[in-house]
């Protein structure tokens, strides 16, 4: 089944054929696009398998929302879009500004997968945060002028290391070796449900999705104490990078959604669009073609940019850089300090350097951020973070993808943007989807 196929590249169709077997069902949805080994805004339903491409490398990233009883007229945004920006961590690898603790620790510590016992202090450092690329932070008004929060990530370090852990074994190698990912068109790999490594998996991958639930529970409760603690008048949760056991047809199926919102009958889900443009809060109905597509919809509008084509081709420099800014000399980190100890001096202008890290473009991006921030700021959106490569223009409309699915869904809320929070363009993100 496919939904929207004038909106989804072939590729991603032709990805999706490579991961079904024969006793298998395959679904993309309208805001597909390709991934690694399985398309993202893909789901297959397994008969006899579990896949780990299918479920990703962000295990149970997802969305939250919550409404809150204060109108957006009666709060300084910008002062709260401070604050988030301030208190929580957003990047690759930051810990917890404000440590967080939950019962889900202690089940990481005791895990039935030994291996993952041994990540605890990392989950510990990485509770609450929100990592980079397109994982976000926001705030919305609703068509009554309620102000929501809505945030979209997944289980962080935790969940990248457990998936590239059972790489490593499907590859024979012992957990934590160095592995061989391959390509985006290798075929999906995927664990027989009843072996003891699809159990184990299976294990591994819930308790990464407990992980992702409180982690987004954790960072929707700090915004709620940044914003004084106002009532929840409504809340909707769920992960969009995961795999559950349910039954099509009367029969059992392990369906991976990867990038899918899961939407049966009756269900709700947060469906996020892009830093400028509307999100929804949607219901999944009770319909033949809704059944036709595993109950599953879109996760958000679908990249239509790569990353590289919206921001450029970016270097990451390490060296000697000056101090003088107007000056911008710099040196190889491998040059010698001075025979005193001193650091060494700018070639341009003489003045002391210093150690640093910085990104520089050799080759230049499709999009001028400048004008999506001067855009942005029109609009009143406040925005803290983000790059070129999550400028509205590198996104299909979210309208457009939802169209594709009359009739398996319908939309309770629209949600306006007012505060939008991510990564900044400085921070590099290793994780692949």
């Amino acid at each position: 089944m496919i939904f929207g196929r004038e909106l989804i590249d072939e590729k991603c169709i032709d990805q999706l054929d490579r991961c079904i077997g024969p006793n298998d069902i395959g679904v993309l949805t309208a805001d597909a696009h390709y991934g690694y080994g399985h398309p993202i805004g893909g789901a297959v339903a397994y008969r006899d398998h579990i896949s780990l491409s299918g479920v990703g490398f962000d295990i149970a990233c997802g969305n939250k929302a919550v409404r809150t009883n204060v109108r957006v007229a009666d709060v300084d945004i910008a002062h709260v879009m401070d604050e988030v920006y301030r208190r929580i961590s957003f990047g690759m690898g930051r810990p917890n500004n404000e440590p967080a603790d939950h019962a889900v620790l202690e089940a990481i510590r005791t895990a039935d997968v030994a291996e993952q016992r041994g990540m605890a202090q990392l989950a510990a450092n990485q509770l609450g945060t929100v990592g980079g690329g397109n994982h976000f932070v926001d705030l919305f008004e609703d068509e009554e002028g309620w102000l929501w929060i809505g945030v979209h990530f997944g289980s962080r370090g935790f969940g990248h290391k457990t998936t590239m852990g059972f790489i490593a074994l499907s590859q024979g190698l012992p957990w934590g070796d160095r592995v061989k990912e391959g390509g985006m068109e290798k075929p999906p790999i995927l664990f027989e449900q009843n072996s003891e490594m699809g159990q184990r998996y299976v294990a591994a991958m819930q308790l990464a999705g407990d992980y992702a639930h409180a982690g987004r529970d954790q960072v929707v409760s700090k915004v709620l104490d940044i914003l004084g603690n106002p009532e929840v008048t409504y809340q909707v949760h769920n992960h969009h990078n995961f795999a559950w056991l349910e039954e099509h047809g009367g029969i059992p199926y392990w369906v991976v959604r990867k990038g899918c919102t899961p939407a049966a009958p009756g269900q709700e889900g947060f469906i996020g669009a892009n830093m400028f443009d509307t999100s929804v809060v949607v219901q999944g109905l009770d319909t033949e073609l809704n059944r036709a597509g595993l109950y599953s919809t879109v996760h958000g509008a679908g990249r239509v940019m790569s990353r590289t084509q919206a921001a450029g081709k970016k270097k990451y420099m390490k060296g000697w850089s000056c101090s003088n800014r107007d000056r911008n000399g710099s040196l190889p980190n491998h040059t010698p300090m001075g025979t005193d100890g001193s650091n060494p001096k700018c070639p341009k202008c003489q003045s002391t350097m210093r150690k640093r890290e910085w990104t520089e473009i050799i080759a230049p991006g499709l999009v001028d951020f400048a004008a999506v921030q001067q855009r942005m700021q029109a609009a009143r959106i406040e925005l803290r973070g983000a790059g070129a490569d999550e400028a509205p223009q590198c996104y299909k409309k979210l309208e457009d993808v939802l169209g594709a699915h009359a009739g398996t869904i319908k939309v309770l809320h629209r949600l306006r943007p007012v505060g939008v929070a991510m990564a900044g363009a400085d921070v590099e993100d290793p994780y692949k989807d």
